[in-house]
């Protein structure tokens, strides 16, 4: 007998969009089942029920072939596969990727460097899942002088309204009066986090860019270009995100736990 399954991991394995955007859609009302709305929580049998999203038939295959790309973006554009204010959203630089593909996590409108996109849904899951931890280095610009104390902030956690950010590994690049450049490595995805955490200590960003996302590297790749990612980078991928690492993060702290 077929089972079941929550409709926002159909959508995402679907490669139609990522399980948090599903869940947003179908709280706006905008996903139905054999033509009804539903609401986060239902299940639906996957191949047999009719999912749509605005009257948009959601195709679920058996067997899927996997995507993964990753995308130099440049600053002016939105991570919006389709943006309702009519910006420029990255949804034009992939679009002539043969298969509908989602961008994983965010860079906000002025920041610029590596995003990565596929239509794996579940692995898009675990990257983007704080549990995972996944490490991500920018290359940030800012217009003064970077103090010690402002380092050892932004590297033990500054207070933002969304709660403590946690460790960063923080580098000095370059330091002067007018300007000054570092390296900061975080392992959380919170909105416009390097920016806030900037902010929180005195520090104004004039450019921010990506250039790593765990195993990947952004490299030469060219502003608004993309590129497949090799057999290698994926499989490093699959490795920096397997539930094999959650399971074996929990032991040891069951381990410790019992150890006390």
């Amino acid at each position: 007998m077929a089972t079941a399954v929550r409709i926002q991991k159909i959508m995402a394995d679907s490669g139609f969009c990522s399980r948090r955007a599903a869940e947003k859609l179908i709280d706006e009302g905008r996903v139905t089942v054999n033509g009804r709305p539903c609401s986060l929580g239902d299940k639906a049998i996957p191949g047999k029920d009719l999912l749509a999203v605005d009257g948009e038939k959601i195709l679920v295959e058996k067997k899927r072939s996997y995507v993964y790309l990753m995308l130099n973006k440049p600053r002016g554009y939105v991570t919006s596969m389709k943006d309702e204010l009519e910006r420029r959203d990255v949804s034009s630089l992939v679009s002539d990727v043969p298969v509908r593909v989602f961008p994983v996590g965010r860079l906000d409108r002025n920041s610029e460097g590596l995003l990565l996109f596929t239509n794996d849904g579940a692995l898009a899951n675990r990257l983007m899942h704080p549990s995972f931890s996944v490490p991500k280095l920018y290359r940030v610009t800012v217009n003064s002088r970077v103090v010690e104390e402002q380092i050892i902030r932004l590297s033990e956690g500054v207070m933002l309204e969304d709660g403590m950010t946690g460790e960063a590994t923080v580098r000095v690049l370059e330091n002067s009066e007018e300007r000054s450049v570092m390296e900061i490595v975080i392992t959380e995805g919170r909105n416009r986090q390097i920016r806030r955490m900037c902010e929180a200590v005195g520090l104004q960003v004039v450019r921010l860019k990506r250039n790593a996302e765990g195993p990947l590297r952004l490299g030469m790749l060219a502003p608004g270009k993309w590129r497949y990612l090799t057999n290698e980078e994926i499989m490093a991928l699959q490795r920096v995100a397997s539930p094999t690492k959650i399971a074996a993060k929990k032991a040891a702290v069951q381990k410790r736990g019992k150890g006390k």
